[in-house]
């Protein structure tokens, strides 16, 4: 019986896979990846020659057999676009399908974007949270947030350039001017690290064109914080200071003392209610 290999590839220097991965992947019955056209370019840069195939979020289902039939063979290697499989991507079904059929499943470590930009963050790294991507909404993206405003952990989300500026809006607005390093295409070519208040972080980009993938690492709740009510507690105070027949400006007033929130943000709340 095989062994599942998860092969951490380059986020972006080559020079990152490490002498086990190229060994790993040479000795592999089959490669199972998320691009086979990106992965090629990887593969053929390397002289490997091991057998491709893809596996990806809209064919996982489909593709599990052949993998497990793989597996039964001989070793089987599975790599993401870039970084370490199973993290944001469809491999943790097949771990999870390889272990139900008794496979061992071994890690090959390397390449991680949420790890790398919080080592050098400059913010704690004893304690974190990771959540992927940010949504695509800006509701749900300040509902995300807005879910781990009071935690004492460092951040760490994933975000695209299309989408950069609204999602650190949204972060200034839920989460408050905290410390944030904003990493930007890591160990390519216009690697940069931008680390400073989100508002800051916001001026930055709001003056150039935001290009490449963006990792966002931000400050959890400060200890003796005063804890920032949710959205949904919020809510819910507006609605019964309305319902006492309160003015929309008083209300914002004594509600930004109490819950943690901007007054602006309140009295918007305020209007939406209306």
């Amino acid at each position: 019986m095989g062994i599942l290999y998860l092969v951490a590839t380059p986020i972006g220097n080559l020079e990152d896979l490490s002498p086990r991965a190229v060994r790993i992947l040479r000795e592999s019955v089959l490669i199972a990846a998320e691009d086979t056209r990106h992965t090629g370019t990887l593969l053929k840069h390397f002289e490997i020659n091991a057998p491709l195939t893809s596996y990806f979020e809209h064919n996982k289902i489909h593709k599990l057999d052949r993998i497990l039939e793989a597996l039964a063979g001989g070793d089987v290697a599975l790599v993401s676009d870039a970084g370490t499989p199973a993290i944001n991507d469809p491999g943790y079904e097949l771990v999870k399908a390889a272990l139900a059929s008794g496979f061992d499943v071994r890690p090959v470590p390397g390449p991680s974007a949420p790890i790398a930009a919080l080592t050098v963050s400059g913010l704690p790294t004893d304690s974190f949270l990771y959540l992927g991507y940010l949504p695509h909404k800006a509701t749900d993206r300040r509902k995300t947030m807005d879910q781990v405003s009071n935690l004492a952990y460092t951040l760490i989300f994933l975000e695209s350039p299309h989408r950069i500026l609204d999602s650190l809006e949204d972060i200034l607005a839920v989460l408050g001017d905290r410390r944030i390093c904003v990493a930007r295409e890591m160990t390519k070519l216009y690697e940069e690290f931008w680390r400073g208040p989100v508002s800051g972080a916001l001026v930055y980009f709001r003056s150039k064109e935001p290009r490449g993938e963006f990792t966002l690492v931000i400050e959890g709740r400060a200890a003796g914080e005063k804890q920032q009510w949710t959205e949904a507690e919020l809510l819910k105070a507006i609605k019964k200071e309305l319902k006492a027949g309160r003015p929309a400006k008083e209300i914002s007033a004594q509600l930004a003392e109490t819950s943690g929130w901007n007054k602006k943000d309140v009295y918007a709340l305020i209007n939406q209610i209306k």
